[in-house]
């Protein structure tokens, strides 16, 4: 009989949580120990600033399982606050300190998994480490910090906050204590928050945050802080800032120092190498998660990309190979989703910087969609973004901003990406429809028809960037195809106003010897009037995303989504 395996996982939550519940349902006779430094095992680390902005109420809910549930349901040695702190590779095994007696033990493995996550970055901040200063700033990893942050809250009535960094977990933050009526001002050192977006795609986060009474400084950075009466006197590059609190959110390090002692291979960042079946070099040895360095999906590129779902699905990735089972991990899309008060910001695969980075041939397109059929109340906008390859038009990438069903559109582009579908299959696809729902052409199929239309020539697009360069001399015509109360609302410099209906009696207005460059709100009539003008023999070019992103880009808080 074959001897029982004995496998050691180093970490829980996604990655090491999963791993320890595939293991035991692949083999009940396996003896499985797990090893968590904190108190909790499995808790919704994504859940956590809604717990202080108290949409979540039960603090109970955070924890997903206990350390008896687990091991009444999988049968694993759950032993929390218990730390690893070496492994000997030649011995195969693990030292272990027990937090609650501060002795040290050895465990031996036949298989060792590595789930240590990522642990929060903090800029030094000259002035940080005052003991009055360090009392009010705060990271947010794990139920402590969870706790200490919201009991912060609930306790001291802080007024006014200040996160410094404009990724997911600093956005989150923000919404969750503005919920909880605080000032807040969110500090950013680039030009845009929420990196996954392209800034065209930002423009429009930005400016409905700030509507909704965020105080978002980009190109920003705090320079020292220092106590102040009892408050954070924070030195910005434009100047003090004054806040009861202070949120440290500019992203995560991978935790592979336990690795790297044990000379494991790791990346330039830190993060540890594995293969396809997450083996690191050492092959009794295993890692997943935030820790890791991974493949994306359409560039074959390495990343370290934090996400909950791929470190659960290399969890059971790495459990299937030990236990003899041939599975492997294909790549991240970067499929993200966030919710930013009542606003959806999603994406999947690259975006424009990373194609322009890897000097990709590609083009995109901007479309703006109802969220259902217009006919039915309470229909929203979205804003998508598509990118794809210019010789098969096979999508490469995706964002949307917007409101109501931008989850599901998203969810079907990243299958659509997963499946190396091109724009043809996009307008192919059948989806759901109803007025509530959708529209009989479904914002994903228009993303298809715009993209078919350009690859075959039957449109020409220009896009925002492109604006400034375009002639002021009379040499083209510059044509705004809306409404003329539209058009008396704002407009783009040097656009002259034919409304769309009356452009075929007016066509002898225009040069048909002139390149046209059309505007409209969102693009779509933008479409008609080049089409028109073609087809009279002028050579037309439709502004892609039309009025409305221009203005979202360069009109500020003028500019909002919800238009």
């Amino acid at each position: 009989m074959e001897k029982a395996k004995k496998v050691v996982i180093v970490g829980g939550v996604a990655g090491g949580a999963s791993a320890a519940a595939r293991l035991r349902r692949l083999d009940e006779s396996a003896e499985i120990i797990m090893l968590e430094r904190g108190g909790h095992i499995s808790f919704a680390n994504c859940g956590l600033p809604y717990f202080i902005g108290e949409e979540i109420t039960d603090k109970s809910e955070l924890t997903l399982q206990t350390p008896e549930s687990f091991n009444a349901r999988f049968n694993v040695d759950v032993r929390v606050q218990n730390e690893a702190t070496a492994i000997n590779r030649t011995e195969k095994t693990v030292t272990v300190k027990d937090l609650h007696t501060n002795k040290s033990y050895t465990e031996s493995y036949d298989y060792l998994i590595l789930s240590p996550g990522a642990s929060p970055l903090v800029s030094p901040i000259e002035g940080a480490d005052a003991p009055e200063v360090k009392a009010k700033i705060f990271t947010l990893r794990d139920i402590p910090d969870t706790l200490k942050i919201k009991n912060f809250v609930d306790n001291e009535k802080p007024t006014s906050a200040l996160v410094i960094g404009g990724g997911y977990i600093g956005i989150e933050m923000a919404e969750n204590l503005a919920r909880r009526g605080l000032a807040v001002t969110v500090v950013q050192r680039s030009n845009q928050i929420i990196a996954p977006l392209d800034f065209d795609m930002a423009c429009g986060v930005h400016n409905y945050i700030r509507q909704q009474g965020i105080d978002l400084r980009l190109e920003e950075t705090a320079q020292s802080i220092h106590d102040k009466n009892g408050r954070l006197a924070v030195e910005l590059k434009g100047g003090e800032l004054i806040a009861d609190m202070l949120i440290m959110a500019v992203g995560v390090v991978p935790e592979s120092s336990l690795a790297q002692t044990a000379e494991l291979a790791v990346n330039e960042k830190g993060a540890i190498v594995v293969n396809e079946r997450m083996q690191t070099s050492d092959e009794s040895i295993y890692a997943v998660g935030d820790a890791v360095e991974i493949t994306e999906f359409v560039t074959e590129q390495k990343a370290v990309i934090p996400l909950a779902g791929p470190a659960n699905k290399q969890g059971r990735i790495a459990a299937d190979n030990i236990c003899g089972l041939s599975s492997t991990f294909e790549g991240t899309q970067g499929s993200t989703i966030l919710r930013a008060f009542d606003m959806t910001i999603a994406a999947t695969g690259i975006n424009e910087k990373t194609a322009q980075r890897l000097e990709l041939n590609y083009d995109k397109v901007f479309t703006h969609s109802a969220s259902h059929a217009g006919y039915y109340p309470g229909a929203q906008m979205m804003t998508i973004k598509t990118l794809f390859e210019k010789e098969t038009g096979k999508i490469l990438g995706a964002q949307i901003v917007g409101f109501e069903g931008v989850d599901k559109r998203c969810d079907v582009l990243a299958t659509a990406l997963r499946a190396n579908m091109t724009a043809s299959d996009l307008a192919e696809l059948e989806l759901c429809y109803a007025p509530p729902y959708s529209s009989a052409k479904d914002p994903v199929n228009m993303v298809g028809f715009v993209i078919e239309n350009q690859l075959s020539g039957k449109a020409k697009s220009f896009h925002w960037h492109e604006v400034e360069s375009l002639p002021q001399d009379g040499s083209v015509t510059l044509l705004d195809i809306r409404t003329q109360g539209e058009f008396a609302k704002g407009s783009i410099k040097g656009f002259a106003n034919i409304p769309l209906d009356e452009l075929r009696e007016r066509l002898g207005e225009l040069d048909v010897n002139k390149k046209v460059y059309v505007t409209c709100q969102i693009g779509l009539r933008g479409y008609i009037a080049a089409r028109i003008l073609m087809q009279h023999g002028f050579d037309a070019y439709n502004l892609s995303g039309g009025y409305r992103l221009y203005q979202s880009i360069f009109g500020g808080c003028k500019a909002t989504c919800t238009d």
